[in-house]
């Protein structure tokens, strides 16, 4: 059984972090991260980096924290009764990017790392993560892409892999109040110890490592795509739903807040711009029909290309 090995954990993430901003800088070829760190009271803290109005990102955030306690919210020891009486350390990057156009899709990402301990006890460890993509104007193809890269990163730890971490992602990132998915998913697991530490580890870096392959070539495709105020419209109330997601049902929100992490770092997940509009439904035939009546559902991509 191998040892679970915090310090490695750590430097993959803040490399990780690295390597993220300075692709998504590239690709928008105007703005750069600006990079704040903070102090967690209570202990640990992070990094927020934030790239704001550029030419390609109206705003992107990437987040590295590492907290630890020595008790757990609310969020985590209600969930995980177990664990009451222990101290945690949490690890993780975690990042939202909200492009100007209308046709690039928003997109998501989290790896994250979890121990709880108490002397004289095995660690309770697990990781978890994933990534999803959010069209407003979706193109099959940029979603068969985004699916194919999701297998592949799951493809050395099984053929079950992917489709069981794909449905888990369409279940987690649905919105119950409105009866869709937030976009076309993409992988998410969580609570995830099924192997040894350095395997589960080598799964979350092949996850974590998939994110730039599966996302900078569809932003590459689209961002010079025309758009005019009806997609930007559209655009702005479909962040809505980003909104109600991420404060009604996200755990890594919840569990931020009621740890005593750092606010802004927090929120930077939420859209600069958003709209809301009472009772609004898309007229038939249009574009904007097409996400509703296509995209946002569970939809086995892959089977339903022959793949």
């Amino acid at each position: 059984m191998s040892t679970i090995d915090i310090d490695a954990v750590k430097n993959y993430l803040l490399g990780l972090q690295d390597r993220i901003c300075d692709e998504l800088a590239a690709e928008d070829g105007a703005g750069s991260f600006h990079e704040d760190a903070w102090d967690r009271e209570g202990g640990g803290g992070g990094r927020t980096r934030v790239l704001a109005g550029g030419d390609v990102l109206e705003q992107g955030g990437v987040n590295f924290s590492h907290v630890h306690g020595d008790s757990l919210p609310a969020a985590a020891s209600e969930r995980r009764p177990e664990l009451a009486g222990r101290s945690f350390q949490a690890l993780g990057v975690s990042l939202v990017i909200h492009p100007w156009n209308p046709y690039v899709p928003t997109s998501h990402a989290n790896v994250r790392f979890f121990v709880a301990e108490k002397p004289g006890e095995d660690p309770v460890w697990w990781f978890g993560g994933g990534f999803d993509l959010t069209p407003f104007y979706p193109f099959h193809e940029d979603v068969l892409h985004w699916h194919r890269t999701a297998r592949s990163a799951c493809a050395p730890w099984g053929e079950d892999v992917y489709p069981a971490y794909k449905q888990w992602c369409d279940d987690y990132f649905y919105l119950k109040h409105r009866e869709e998915t937030r976009g076309v998913g993409g992988l998410f697991f969580d609570d995830l110890n099924a192997w040894d530490f350095d395997t589960t580890f080598a799964f979350l870096k092949s996850v974590g490592d998939s994110y730039i392959p599966a996302y900078r070539p569809i932003v590459a495709a689209r961002k010079a795509t025309p758009y005019g105020e009806r997609e930007r419209d559209f655009q702005l109330y479909r962040r809505g739903r980003y909104v109600e997601f991420n404060l009604v049902y996200d755990r890594g929100t919840l569990f931020g807040l009621q740890s005593g992490g750092r606010t802004e770092s927090i929120l930077m997940s939420l859209p600069p711009l958003v709209r809301w509009q009472y009772d609004w439904r898309p007229d038939p035939g249009t574009p904007e029909a097409a996400l509703y009546e296509g995209y946002l559902h569970p939809r086995d991509w892959l089977g339903e290309a022959g793949e």
